[in-house]
């Protein structure tokens, strides 16, 4: 006798995308979670997350040195926080190489002069993303799993190696008053943004405003107008870090690699862009 087919489980996807369609389709999941998936890290990674920002402020105060052990940090708390972000534990393979890609462009920043960064960061990607299309060639399951895993170890690789924007601005003419004004402002940003203030556009207000005020503080060398200017963006970038690691129900790992991390990642591109324009 054949088999009902009304009977049979449905398969149902994994990853990310299954948190996607039980938020859609079930007003109460499994593990009773009910309501919007944005779930916003809290108060204790947002600590973490000024703790950090202010050790890359010291480390670059100290010099060079100093600010690529604390980079080196950020980096793989990001290179982690990046896949589990995406539904993907345990990466322990994909970790590595985001990782190890990131220590590659510092290792290359350091050797060569701040104005070619660009250079850097672009051949290190060119480098690692290629290998990380040869590995997806060993990778043996589905052709989901396989783009799944290709898109996460590309994205991973990615923010890692942009994370030395740092290290970049640094290096090169916008000095190590940028890197101070940049990653103050995201942990003041980033703070104030878990306070349990009244009202969504209030708690933003005063996010870019904690930010500003860090900036007008700590701009150094730069101009006053352009340190509240570099610190205000920072802190835009802080915001959208935390929204992205907000996402998607996400778990206490999450809050505590990609909540931490992704805050201070997203700004370091402006932070070297910015600093350079302003300098």
């Amino acid at each position: 006798m054949l088999p009902v087919i009304g009977d049979e489980p449905a398969v149902q996807p994994g990853g990310r995308a299954a948190r996607r369609a039980g938020a859609r389709t079930a007003p109460v999941r499994p593990d009773g979670r009910t309501g919007s998936p944005i779930i916003a890290p809290g108060i204790q990674p947002a600590a973490l997350t000024a703790a950090l920002g202010l050790l890359l402020a010291g480390g670059a105060a100290l010099g060079k040195p100093g600010l690529t052990v604390f980079l080196v940090l950020l980096q793989a708390v990001t290179a982690a926080g990046w896949f589990r972000l995406n539904g993907m534990w345990p990466a322990r393979q994909g970790i590595v190489l985001a990782f190890l890609a990131g220590v590659t462009a510092d290792v290359a920043m350091l050797a060569a002069d701040g104005d070619h960064a660009p250079e850097v960061v672009v051949g290190t990607l060119g480098v690692w993303l290629l290998l990380v299309l040869v590995l997806q060639l060993r990778h043996h399951g589905s052709a989901d799993e396989r783009l799944s895993s290709l898109t996460a170890t590309s994205a991973s690789t990615l923010i890692t190696v942009l994370a030395c924007g740092y290290l970049a601005a640094a290096v090169s003419d916008a000095g190590k008053d940028a890197v101070v004004v940049g990653a103050v402002a995201v942990a003041a940003a980033t703070l104030v943004r878990a306070l349990p203030l009244p009202g969504e556009p209030l708690s933003l207000a005063a996010a870019l405003l904690a930010a500003a005020a860090t900036g007008a503080a700590t701009h150094g060398g730069l101009a006053s107008g352009d340190g509240i200017l570099l610190a205000v963006c920072c802190g835009a970038c802080a915001l959208v870090g935390l929204r992205v690691a907000s996402y998607d129900f996400p778990s206490r790992f999450v809050h505590f690699t990609a909540g931490v991390a992704l805050p201070l990642t997203a700004a370091a591109p402006v932070v070297y862009v910015l600093g350079r324009a302003l300098t």
